[in-house]
């Protein structure tokens, strides 16, 4: 099982790449949401240029936040760039797109999207409304077609998971793997320093913008249902109160998995600090039962205020 990490956009990426790949981690997997972050093709981009070996991947790339040529466009360029060393994942965009008030995409417009950026690696046009597109770039412009990178997709639904093996490479999954396709999944959490609390300050700012998104993603599907979650009503009152309704939208995922609000602050008592938080050991018997039930990748999501620190310490985690 590989140790990849998933990371943000954010403005010490490069650095932070260049030292994924001193450790050792198989892949750097970069989240896409452009209202909440920066662009994650101009930082692969900036890996790419940082690193000589470390895989390069997305997670998730979204319909709608771009066309289907400029995703091709863009992966050509970071192609080219690292070469055999990219992986994009797709998604519906539930965060990236309840966040700029659109719905998630459905998976038929995925599927679609999908479909047509592959083609477009190939060589081949596609059509958009009527008529048909292409990448038209000379040789000395860009990768030569056809370009082979895999797509992936992240899907956590019957159905998507029924159909992802006619039109992606491999899944990021949640907690099963896929029968057919390789899995990722991707895992929070902090190793103790020896005798450290697990529920202690350190501990619980390194794992807390991660461990309290259950609310984030709950309302923002459900709205009122987060009352059915411990502090869920108070922490919804808190919100609601900063915005009518038709600006929700644009609270809901303020610092996600990255920083964590007062209203969040509220949810401690509630939220889950205790898996994968532990020492050394304790996390390499959770990964080994990960491996065991056919993981293929772990994607590990450092969050807190040293990033850094989380990187360095969780690769012991494979040794």
């Amino acid at each position: 099982m590989e140790l990849s990490c998933g990371l943000p956009p954010r403005p010490d990426l490069p650095e932070l790449a260049m030292l994924a790949e001193q450790l050792g981690y198989s892949r750097l997997w970069l989240f896409d949401s452009a209202p909440l972050w920066e662009d994650t093709f101009i930082h692969l981009a900036l890996a790419a240029q940082r690193t000589t070996r470390i895989g390069l991947a997305t997670a998730v790339l979204t319909p709608g936040q771009r066309s289907a040529i400029t995703t091709a466009s863009a992966i050509a360029t970071v192609a080219r760039l690292a070469p055999e060393r990219l992986r994009c994942a797709f998604g519906t965009g539930f965060t990236a797109r309840i966040a700029a008030g659109e719905k998630p995409a459905p998976l038929d417009v995925l599927r679609t999207h999908m479909n047509d950026v592959r083609a477009l690696l190939a060589g081949e046009a596609i059509d958009v409304h009527g008529r048909p597109q292409r990448m038209m770039h000379f040789a000395d412009m860009a990768t030569p077609r056809p370009i082979e990178v895999p797509l992936w997709v992240s899907v956590f639904g019957p159905v998507g998971r029924s159909t992802a093996t006619s039109f992606a490479d491999g899944v990021i999954v949640y907690g099963v793997p896929h029968p057919e396709l390789p899995s990722a999944e991707m895992v929070s959490g902090t190793v103790l320093d020896d005798g450290e609390d697990p529920r202690g300050e350190r501990a619980r700012r390194a794992v807390a913008p991660w461990r309290v998104a259950p609310w984030h993603m709950t309302y923002a599907s459900a709205g009122e249902a987060v009352d059915l979650m411990p502090g869920g009503f108070q922490w919804r009152q808190l919100l609601e109160a900063q915005a009518p309704p038709s600006h929700r939208h644009l609270l809901t995922f303020e610092g996600h998995v990255t920083h964590v609000l007062p209203r969040d602050e509220t949810l401690f008592t509630h939220a889950d600090f205790t898996t994968m938080v532990g020492p050394v050991e304790q996390l390499r018997e959770s990964m080994a039962a990960k491996a065991d039930a056919g993981v293929d990748e772990i994607i590990y999501t450092p969050s807190g205020p040293d990033v850094a620190r989380e990187l360095r310490v969780f690769r012991a985690v494979a040794n």
